[in-house]
């Protein structure tokens, strides 16, 4: 949507295609309904690809703060929730509302609920098969996503494409996505199901503090979704569940003033009191505090600032906000999104190999890269 207003205000004539019923159905579900519709923070360093630098040019070129000012211009309220997150402080309704309402101005011709049957070239330009009837073009965007949420009509369309026309893949995974267990510690996880706090959760060289959550089907929450697009198959993620405390100092300093204290009831004064009584059972302790050793109460301090699990994988695409990987950005112009090999042929937002983190970053690449793509169809 983006992409088309951008090239219609610059006096192309532009056909939009979608087979959903609705537009803009993954930003009307965002943020819980809020639409997370960027972030302040914006930089390379938060965005996953072979080559991360990618981004930068269309994230130069339209920032945050470009989108910011037309979020305000349409006179839609927002606020900042954390760690630079903005929102709506209504619906993410009014975020596709000002995107329909500029394609209609711009003149874009919306078609909804039109497929797509077959995408080939004929005279310096396009001819794409729908369902509508044949549509012949000089250039061809292609702003299909990934395969996350399949249940909003998410799949690998762009994928085809892309190969269709001889360009290269990075592989695709689920990103942004609850981590899954089995055996005896899903059977922990179920038991805390519905336990959330603040935690810093590590893995493949990444560290994110955020909320966590208990499942019953393992960890979900903020920093969980973070730390899964950097998770591979077979690593272990460590968990601190009280990244701001020194968890063995402050049990010392009971044990010195109230010895008496049960071990479960000193530890629910840092945790939640389900996690409390579950941490001790793992590190095999119990009695009052004055009972336990320094050694014991190490043993206990390393089972809540660096408590081990391995992941038996992810909830899939079922659950994932987004797709990791996708058109290699190596076959691509920076500036222009433009396959190298294909003129007229661009590929804009989840399809190419740039995910973003969780917190409004995915939205502002759409944002930047259909911008700049817009400039040049």
């Amino acid at each position: 949507m983006f992409c088309a207003i951008e090239a219609a205000r610059r006096g192309r004539k532009v056909v939009l295609i979608d087979h959903a019923r609705a537009p803009g159905e993954k930003i009307r579900i965002s943020g819980g309904g809020r639409c997370n519709f960027t972030n302040l923070h914006i930089g390379p360093e938060k965005f996953l690809s072979a080559n991360p630098r990618f981004a930068l040019s269309a994230l130069k070129r339209y920032t945050q703060h470009d989108f910011i000012d037309r979020v305000t211009r349409a006179g839609i309220a927002w606020h900042e929730k954390t760690l630079g997150q903005l929102f709506c402080d209504g619906s993410a309704r009014q975020i596709i509302a000002m995107l329909t309402r500029d394609m209609a101005e711009a003149g874009v011709e919306l078609r909804l609920s039109t497929g797509i049957s077959d995408i080939g070239r004929q005279d310096q330009g396009f001819v794409v098969q729908s369902s509508g009837g044949a549509i012949h073009a000089q250039s061809l965007v292609v702003a299909t996503g990934g395969k996350s949420i399949s249940k909003m009509g998410a799949s690998g369309f762009g994928y085809q494409i892309a190969r269709q026309f001889g360009l290269p893949l990075v592989e695709t995974r689920p990103a942004l996505v609850p981590l899954a267990f089995s055996g005896a510690p899903l059977e922990q996880m179920k038991a805390l199901a519905g336990v959330s706090l603040d935690a810093e959760i590590r893995c493949n060289g990444a560290a994110f503090r955020e909320g966590m959550l208990f499942t019953h089907r393992g960890l979900s929450g903020p920093s969980i979704l973070q730390i899964s697009s950097y998770w591979r198959e077979g690593m272990a993620v460590t968990v601190d569940l009280l990244p701001d405390g020194e968890l063995l100092a402050a049990l010392s300093r009971q044990q010195r003033i109230s010895g008496r204290m049960p071990v479960q009831a000193a530890l629910a004064g840092h945790l939640p009191e389900r996690l409390a009584q579950h941490v001790v059972a793992r590190a095999g302790l119990g009695g009052r505090l004055a009972d336990q050793s320094k050694p014991a109460l190490q043993q206990l301090a390393a089972a809540v600032h660096g408590w081990q699990l391995l992941p038996v994988g992810t909830e899939g695409y079922r659950t994932a906000e987004v797709t990791l990987g996708g058109v290699d950005t190596r076959a691509l112009d920076a500036r222009s999104m433009e396959a190298r090999a294909v003129a007229g042929l661009y590929f804009i937002g989840e399809v190419v190999d740039v995910t973003g983190w969780l917190g409004g970053y995915n939205f502002q690449w759409a944002w930047s890269s259909g911008w700049a793509a817009g400039q040049m169809v």
